[in-house]
């Protein structure tokens, strides 16, 4: 639905030059909700502006929808923009209009008959719970609601893919909440595929089906939620699952097991101790719903090195879990 080729952007010349994209390759399938996270500055924002050429890239390339939108002229790069909607985090919404006109106002643009923009705009404020809110003015809205009539201008014209640009950054936890559910009543009820880009990874475990982790421009990992959190390694498997620094253990193993899918409710740890006869510490623990499967991750304390626990590593290991020596006697 989405994908992105070898795409670099930069900014400035010479030494004020300043790299954001460097060589971009990423493909968010039909149908996902997909993620993009990174810190401030990693390039979150240029790299979703360049999927709807708000950026257009310096090379690379991007298709949309089977579409090559960077081969095509002015007019034809507008219709198809038309597919593709997005909510900013800053709401950008005119103060002068009504909650409807602003709806409208999307559609108006592209030439849109009055009688259809007024039906539309009101059906798809009822979608976003704002049916009642129709007639006020942006002053009289709280953040979340004004969140929820740009989300609603982005809809109006009926897009493939919904993109979000840190669209609950300003918004508090249970606000965030409720646009979060949103966006998964969109995504689901009206088949779009959804690209946000966040530094919150709270919001990647509440309804993100893949993910991607861009750093300095680059993507360093991406994937399905529920691959990432098998695969050794994975930063954003970690990010998902915190459990802080490892102390000072002398004389300990200290392993990180993450449970995933059938194996999440299995009794592992009292079956551990007494298969192997290991007084086993719990040092930290982690349980989250990923992409909607029950997922997490505990760290254990095992007496002795890895040596002495090479057995019972190895019955972890052979029931599918993936045991990883994070430290203590084993470092």
């Amino acid at each position: 639905m989405i994908s992105l080729t070898s795409v670099s952007k930069s900014f400035g010349s010479g030494a004020r030059r300043t790299v954001a994209l460097d060589n971009v390759s990423l493909d968010v399938p039909e149908g996902d909700i997909f993620g993009v996270v990174g810190q401030s500055g990693a390039g979150k924002s240029t790299l979703i502006r360049t999927v709807n050429l708000l950026e257009r890239p310096d090379s690379g390339s991007i298709r949309v929808d089977g579409q090559e939108l960077t081969a095509l002229g002015d007019n034809d790069l507008r219709v198809a923009r038309q597919g593709i909607g997005m909510v900013f985090q800053h709401f950008n919404l005119l103060s002068s209009r009504t909650v409807q006109g602003n709806v409208e106002f999307a559609l108006e643009v592209i030439g849109v008959d009055s009688r259809e923009r007024k039906r539309r705009a009101a059906e798809i404020l009822d979608l976003v719970g704002l049916g009642a809110k129709a007639s006020s003015f942006p002053s009289q809205l709280s953040g979340g609601q004004k969140q929820r009539v740009g989300i609603a201008r982005a809809l109006a014209a009926r897009p493939r893919v919904l993109l979000s640009d840190e669209a609950t950054s300003a918004l508090d936890p249970e606000t965030t909440r409720s646009i979060l559910e949103l966006f998964r009543t969109i995504n689901r009820d009206l088949g779009l595929t959804v690209l946000l880009i966040t530094h919150e990874m709270d919001v990647v475990k509440t309804i993100c089906d893949s993910a991607a982790l861009l750093e300095a421009g680059q993507i360093k990992e991406n994937g399905r939620l529920v691959e990432l959190i098998s695969t050794p390694g994975s930063r954003l498997a970690r990010d998902l699952f915190p459990l802080g620094a490892i102390g000072e253990l002398p004389g300990t193993t200290v392993i990180d097991i993450t449970f995933s899918g059938g194996n999440a409710d299995r009794p592992v740890i009292a079956q551990l101790a007494r298969d192997h006869a290991i007084d086993v510490s719990i040092l930290g623990a982690a349980i989250e719903t990923i992409a909607g499967n029950q997922a997490g991750r505990t760290r254990l304390g095992l007496p002795g090195d890895a040596r002495s626990n090479a057995a019972a590593i190895a019955d972890l290991r052979a029931q599918g879990l993936l045991v990883e020596i994070v430290g203590g006697a084993a470092a």
